[in-house]
């Protein structure tokens, strides 16, 4: 699937239909069926830590992505403009982080950290820090 169509609805019908998603303002979540065609049901309960909402009068993205490792598919996806822009799949559901993985990762900040005054200055001039370097220490301090 390539792409949504999106339905505001007061409640969630019973029966979801494929490529449609359903946003209920009333409780907080939109929900729609894998976009990989597994059919098995989402569902992104909307908070300001959570996933977030954006319509812009004519189509609706999801923000952050939908991961689902815990479904036997694991599909991993955006929606953006009612497009579904594909992450690819997530590795064994069970599988953790490698020691090594985190080390190369930690390795990587460590030398981000050591940059030039000239590079701190302007990253705190543009008022963030690299979007990669961002990724990277969220996914180090997840578990």
């Amino acid at each position: 699937m390539s792409a949504v169509v999106h339905r505001f609805v007061d409640q969630v019908p019973e029966d979801l239909e494929d490529g449609v998603v359903y946003v209920s303002i009333p409780f907080s979540t939109v929900i729609h069926k894998c976009c990989c065609g597994c059919g098995h049901e989402v569902v992104t309960p909307l908070s300001p830590h959570g996933w977030q909402l954006i319509f812009d009068g004519q189509s609706v993205s999801l923000h952050p992505s939908i991961g689902n490792r815990a479904l036997p598919c694991r599909s991993h996806y955006w929606i953006k403009n009612n497009r579904v822009h594909w992450a690819g799949w997530y590795e064994d559901a069970g599988a953790k982080k490698t020691g090594k993985r985190r080390a190369k990762a930690r390795a990587f900040i460590d030398r981000e950290d050591a940059s030039t005054d000239r590079d701190v200055h302007t990253e705190q001039s543009a008022g963030s820090s690299s979007p990669l370097r961002v990724r990277l220490r969220r996914w180090l301090h997840k578990d």
